[in-house]
Order: C-alpha cells, then sequence, then structure tokens
C-alpha cells in the first residue's frame, strides 16, 4: 500500500522493511518504501556468497504471515530464500521506491511528523516526504567494513570484502587470506579449501563454535529455561564434539554464545565443515594481522607469509547517525537501540526500528508485528478522539 500521502515512511527494504510493509497493509496504513539499492533485500541478491544458506532452522526465519513452503530444507539455501522474498512482495503487493539515499530525516516539531528528504539515484533530485511515523529498517548489514592495515593499499594482490565474494572456484592453488572468523568467514574459509585454494583464517578473539542441530535445540530450549542453563549445555557439547580448539589457534570465550549474542550482538560460529578442515591441516589459523609489504602479511606471532588474494569477512558499519537527527532516545552512534530488549524497538515522536534487536530474522518478524500494531492502536486512538 505505496502511497504519495504516507502515515508512515520505511528506510529499507532488506527482510526488516518488507516485513514491516507486509504488517501494515494488513491494517490498510498507507506507507512509502525507500531503497537506496536497485532491488529488495540487495544483501541476499547482490552481495552475498553463493552457497550461503540460512542458520537457523526455517521455523526461524519465516517472515510475518507467510511460511516457507513445506518441500524447503531445513536450512534454506540462499537461491530458494530469494524466491520465498519474491513471492513475499507479489503476495504483499509490496512497491519499493528504488535508489533513493536517504540524507536526512528530522521530526518537524511544529507539524508533528517526520520529514525525510532523500536523493533520486536516477534524477539526481532531492525528494522530500513526510509522515506522521517513522521506521528505521535498514538493517544491521549496511556499509561494508575494512579494517585499516599498515600497507593494505601497497598489497600487490587482490582484496576484496565478503559482500563481493562469490565462490572458490576461481582461487583453485591460490594463497588466500580470509580475515574474520565469524560465519561468513568461516564458510568462505571452507568453501576455498573445498576449492583447491592454500586458506587461512585470521582469529582475532575468542570464538564459540556450535554445530547447527546444536542452534537449533538451544532455540528450543530458550523457550522453556534460562540463558545461562542453555549457555552452560551448549559449552558442554561444544567441548565434546569439538574437542580442545587451542592447539589449532581459537579459544574459547568465557562468557555463554548466547550471552554474548544478546550482550555483544556476537554470533557464534556455525560449524558446517570448517573446524575439521582446520584441524587436518587444510585451513591454517592465524592471528591479528599487524602489516603488509607487497604480497607478504606480518602477523602478531612475528610470523609472515605470502597471499594472492585477501579476503575482508570483517562485517558492517551502519550509518544511520548520519542521517537521522533529533534522536537521543532509540538508536546509539552505531545504530543499535539504546532501550533494552524487549523495549528496542520503539523511541519517541512516532521513531520505530526494526531488525536492530541481534535476534535475526525471528527479531524482526516480531519488530515488525509490534510495530505495525502499535501504529495502528495510536491511529484507532486517535480516530475515537477525533469523533468524540
Amino acid at each position: 500500500m505505496q502511497n504519495q500521502n504516507p502515515i508512515v515512511i520505511i528506510v529499507g527494504a532488506g527482510p526488516s522493511g518488507l516485513a514491516t510493509a507486509a504488517c501494515l497493509r494488513r491494517h490498510s496504513i498507507p506507507y512509502i518504501l525507500l531503497e537506496r539499492e536497485d532491488c529488495y533485500a540487495s544483501l541476499w541478491k547482490k552481495y552475498s556468497y553463493n552457497c550461503l544458506k540460512l542458520h537457523l532452522g526455517k521455523q526461524f526465519c519465516e517472515l510475518p504471515f507467510m511460511p516457507f513452503p513445506p518441500s524447503y530444507p531445513t536450512f534454506v539455501p540462499k537461491d530458494d530464500f530469494i524466491k520465498y522474498l519474491d513471492d513475499y512482495v507479489s503476495h504483499f503487493g509490496i512497491s519499493p521506491l528504488y535508489q533513493r539515499f536517504v540524507e536526512s530525516a528530522c521530526y518537524d516539531e511544529v507539524g508533528k511528523k517526520w520529514i525525510v528528504k532523500a536523493n533520486n539515484g536516477s534524477s539526481c533530485e532531492i525528494e522530500e516526504y513526510s509522515a506522521k511515523y517513522l521506521v528505521v529498517a535498514s538493517g544491521e548489514a549496511t556499509n561494508p567494513f575494512v579494517p585499516e592495515i599498515e600497507g593494505l593499499s601497497g598489497f600487490n594482490g587482490e582484496v576484496l570484502h565478503s559482500t563481493k565474494f562469490k565462490d572458490g572456484k576461481a582461487y583453485k592453488d591460490k594463497n588466500v587470506l580470509v580475515v574474520g572468523s565469524g560465519n561468513s568467514g568461516m564458510e568462505i574459509g571452507l568453501h576455498l579449501a573445498n576449492h583447491g585454494a592454500k586458506t587461512s583464517i585470521v582469529v582475532r578473539s575468542p570464538v564459540h563454535i556450535l554445530s547447527r542441530e546444536m542452534v537449533y535445540l538451544a532455540l528450543i530450549m530458550l523457550k522453556y529455561v534460562s540463558l545461562g542453563v542453555v549457555d552452560k549445555l551448549m559449552v558442554i557439547l561444544s567441548k565434546l564434539v569439538y574437542g580442545d580448539m587451542d592447539q589449532y589457534g581459537i579459544t574459547r570465550p568465557t562468557e555463554g554464545p548466547f550471552f554474548m549474542k544478546v550482550a555483544y550482538g556476537k554470533y557464534p560460529v556455525f560449524d558446517v565443515g570448517t573446524c575439521r578442515k582446520i584441524k587436518s591441516g587444510e585451513i591454517q589459523v592465524l592471528p591479528t594481522p599487524t602489516s603488509i609489504n607487497g604480497n607478504e602479511v606480518l602477523f602478531g606471532n612475528g610470523k609472515s607469509y605470502a597471499f594472492d588474494t585477501i579476503v575482508f569477512c570483517t562485517g558492517f558499519k551502519r550509518s544511520t547517525n548520519k542521517w537521522l537527527k533529533g534522536d537521543d532516545y532509540l538508536l546509539n552512534e552505531d545504530g543499535i537501540p539504546k532501550p533494552s530488549y524487549p523495549n528496542h524497538w520503539k523511541g519517541k515522536n512516532g521513531l520505530y526500528c526494526v531488525g536492530l534487536s541481534r535476534r535475526g530474522l525471528y527479531g524482526l518478524n516480531a519488530d515488525a508485528q509490534n510495530i505495525a500494531n502499535d501504529i495502528n492502536s495510536l491511529l484507532q486512538y486517535e480516530n475515537k478522539e477525533v469523533s468524540v
């Protein structure tokens, strides 16, 4: 229900924005959905590697009011998830405005509305939109981040962020350094090794390693027992399955895996075969790189190795603070909610955020429904006031 006189403006047409649009439509609430890319779900359609699968079981990854088809596997592959999103957009009649780069969003105290200015990437004109409510749905993965390393600009080989990596076929027999040991780094490292690349992974800090089955069990248990109990069990299971990884350069954190996810947004690694490759020596684990000279990379342990390619799996930075003005309550400088879960999604003056609870697709499903229900309740209350 895209509308030129919207009640709600949504910024971002990833899964968070699509879910919010669908929930608003069910309440017949007019909205406008602004997206800076030329398609919805661009992270999935344009900036993800081919072998990517949803890390959680499909029942934890559904968007509101539309389950996955029964024929889909438990861990949904990228292409199937994109097909699901295509069907979702079609089913709910969602039509984002593309190539709209939001430059500012300010609350007008006099008019009691949000004023959003966006650069139209096609016409290069500044467009202005206004609405009573504003939803930040630009997500946790906004702008690719590459850390500064002395000499990186002079590296003689190929340098790319994980958003540019597609598959490992082109890297057979090449020396490839993967910087980052999150899920993307571990999976890309595995994919490279499977295609014959001489692969090294930088593990800069302690990390929890769990299997997908362990995570599935944990999510079921979290409905019934405390997070602390679940964390203790996951650590025990991880030790039984993976043993002592210290000898391979991987240490476990002292805090539990799900506590760290909630407190710091640091996800455990969902192992899909990388640990086996590390133990066999097919993947080398290295500490933090300190400098680069030509093709040689020097590491914190004093050793250096030559590489043909460096893949940075070092995450993203959010840019919300650059365009969202006048909010000192909901989001911090890093674009993460200040209020604690489960009150993280609602700010002041009609400002909301979706998909920033550090709970993945499962969390954004709840956010989108909460936001639409809250706006609908406020509108109904206003209508009653007017009728009285």
